[in-house]
């Protein structure tokens, strides 16, 4: 593959967030793997570690790699962690093995996948963190949104809508995830003030998942009137569960998936705008 070629795509990929900051991305650094034509680190392909192609958002993500990697005349090879820390791992070893040039990596797991992004870097491979950061690791580049910003600006709505010191619960994504540990930091911090934060669980930004917490958290405390979700599908998930109640509960949440977005067309419930954080939604 041609140098151009994955610096176009690299490139392409930062311009997927308007939050981001990126250093730019050159493929002639040092390392240990093998350097090919023009100074490329390894064989020219770019590896995709996704935590969950069982999310929609996740989904359009690798697809629109896929497609910018096809319209680049890009090699992408696209792995799926199916949200195992462990075997996001084993992937992006795997990936190292089979001598890509560019990891664009989605951690399940912001910690537990830093050993392996360090051992892409230290063998010259560039490294691209999508959505939520890898810690302790400097990156070349990272694409999110500020998901503190967001969660504040979900629950200050939420706060508008059903007024303050109202009972609410917390929906929350999967332990040890940047996203989760932001978006509930951007929760709490106005949550605490001016609500009544009733119970906090975590739902593995899964559906079904969703649905049944909020099932337990309406058993536990039936006064509740407001649900923070960490993502789409656990607050689509939790608008089954209340659906079930016929109880006027309202649910904020988080990345404006093409479902989640129908749930607000329909009434269903609000929900906030990861990709420019504006309040466009309003309960229509």
């Amino acid at each position: 593959m041609k140098i151009k070629k994955i610096v176009a795509l690299t490139a392409a990929c930062a311009m997927l967030s308007s939050t981001a900051g990126c250093q730019i991305i050159t493929i002639d650094g040092e390392g240990t793997a093998e350097v090919g034509e023009n100074g490329v680190v390894g064989n020219g392909a770019i590896g995709l570690s996704v935590s969950t192609l069982n999310n929609p958002f996740f989904v359009s993500l690798a697809e629109g790699a896929q497609a910018e990697a096809e319209e680049k005349g890009a090699e992408l090879i696209t792995v799926d962690a199916g949200d195992d820390a462990a075997k996001q791992t084993n992937d992006v070893e795997d990936l190292i093995s089979r001598n890509v040039s560019v990891l664009i990596v989605n951690p399940v797991d912001s910690d537990a996948v830093a050993p392996a992004v360090k051992d892409a870097i230290s063998k010259g491979i560039k490294v691209i963190s999508v959505d939520r950061v890898v810690n302790g690791v400097d990156v070349d580049c990272q694409i999110a949104s500020d998901n503190v910003a967001g969660a504040k600006m979900a629950t200050e709505y939420l706060v508008e809508t059903i007024g303050e010191g109202t009972p609410v619960a917390e929906l929350q994504g999967t332990t040890g995830a940047s996203a989760t540990i932001d978006r509930g930091a951007g929760f709490h911090e106005v949550a605490d003030e001016k609500l009544d934060v009733t119970g906090s669980q975590t739902a593995d930004f899964n559906r079904a998942t969703g649905m049944t917490v909020m099932e337990n958290l309406l058993q536990a405390n039936g006064s509740i009137k407001g649900v923070f979700a960490h993502n789409d599908e656990m607050a689509l998930g939790a608008l089954e569960a209340i659906a079930a109640t016929g109880k006027d509960i309202k649910v904020v949440g988080f990345d404006a998936t093409d479902d989640a977005v129908a749930a607000v067309k329909a009434g269903k419930c609000l929900q906030q705008s990861r990709s420019n954080q504006t309040r466009w939604v309003k309960q229509l």
